[in-house]
């Protein structure tokens, strides 16, 4: 199964913490490469992190409101394809 891990970007933003703002999508739902999945706060602004395939998320490792940092995974998708054999 090809799977697709999601992790923190480098966000230019310095030092500004990054907090977990809010998962749009739910564990087991279906996504579209670039649709927003989930949003980083860092300080004022908010970045909408998208889906990196078509897919489907299985699993959120980042909960909202919670801090994180710079390269940690937040979520695992695995590919259109795999994820229909699933079913």
């Amino acid at each position: 199964m090809s799977r697709f891990e999601l992790r923190v970007p480098e966000l230019g933003l310095g030092d500004t913490p990054i907090t977990v703002g809010a998962w749009l999508v739910r564990s087991g739902e279906r996504v579209a490469a670039g649709d927003s999945v989930v949003e980083l706060v860092a300080g004022d602004a908010v970045v909408d992190l998208p889906a990196p395939i078509d897919g489907m998320l299985l699993r959120k490792y980042a909960a909202e409101d919670e801090q994180v940092i710079v390269g940690r995974r937040l979520a695992v998708f695995a590919a259109e394809s795999d994820s229909a054999e699933s079913t």
